[in-house]
């Protein structure tokens, strides 16, 4: 399943967010070397506040964390605003329907063919999301690795500018669509993965 956690829902999933900022360690600072402080055996930044919202992909039977990423609203300080407005050529897009994806986690413990499940379960949780709540629009910062990755997703996405080098990385700023007929669009590209996706705010505002 993929959890929803946002800041009225985070206690309730304490376990599972330590989870994912453990393997958030293991894979942007112990694999990837990125030049981040760790707060113990987590990674943890100034960006995980009570704006962020986690979708989260736990194990159904031992709730194990297996992926996740990060989501930021783009009318508050956000990764692509303040860190690499650079990237884009045209302005960095924000507005209250456009989230910003950052930190993709992947658990280590996954065989290539779980980690390509999961991300999949985590690219259609994010269609979702959109569709259901209006947001229109993502961004992000990657790398000329994961761009190519995600422009073969099926969904409607492009880049903001050029690429270039950051942190002897090239990376770019790309914004991806979220539209009425991108989940067929996931579902040609063979991308399309139930999520189970559990919104649980949503669910209860719809019933009260």
């Amino acid at each position: 399943m993929v959890l929803l956690v946002t800041s009225r829902n985070r206690s309730a999933y304490a376990a599972e967010i330590e989870a994912m900022h453990r393997d958030r360690k293991r894979v942007f600072i112990d694999q990837l070397k990125w030049d981040l402080p760790p707060a113990g055996d987590l990674e943890i930044d100034a960006f995980d506040n009570d704006y962020a919202e986690y979708l989260v992909v736990c194990d159904a039977k031992t709730q194990e964390h297996l992926g996740s990423m990060r989501l930021l609203p783009t009318e508050r300080p956000h990764i692509l605003g303040n860190l690499f407005a650079n990237l884009c050529e045209e302005g960095v897009p924000s507005g209250p329907e456009i989230r910003e994806i950052t930190r993709l986690c992947l658990s280590r413990r996954l065989k290539s063919a779980e980690r390509r499940l999961v991300f999949h379960r985590l690219v259609t949780a994010l269609v979702e999301y959109g569709l259901l709540t209006g947001i229109s629009t993502y961004t992000a910062v990657t790398s000329m690795h994961w761009l190519t990755q995600t422009l073969a997703l099926g969904w409607r996405c492009r880049p903001l500018g050029m690429p270039q080098i950051v942190g002897g990385e090239m990376v770019c700023a790309m914004m991806i669509h979220i539209e009425p007929h991108t989940i067929e669009l996931l579902r040609e590209a063979g991308t399309y993965q139930t999520s189970g996706l559990r919104i649980e705010e949503i669910e209860f505002a719809a019933a009260a």
